[in-house]
């Protein structure tokens, strides 16, 4: 799951500092999601999947496919 954030990130050519802000927090914060360091909470999981147009199975790692939409 970590990989996969910092991967649509960079994907979209996106600090970490951007993503921080649209979740509301620090870019230490959110790098420690990145990382692993610390476990995302549901609700910055649904802030990140709705960001970028994609399900949070995707994000978790349950599915490959990233189009919310398509199983």
């Amino acid at each position: 799951m970590y990989k996969r954030i910092r991967d649509l990130r960079e994907d979209r050519d996106l600090s970490q500092v951007q993503i921080s802000k649209v979740l509301g927090m620090s870019q230490t914060g959110y790098s420690k999601y990145e990382t692993g360091e610390n476990d995302i909470p549901t609700a910055v999981l649904i802030k990140l999947a709705r960001f970028y147009g994609t399900s949070i199975d995707y994000l978790l790692g349950e599915t490959d496919c990233p189009d919310r939409y398509k199983g």
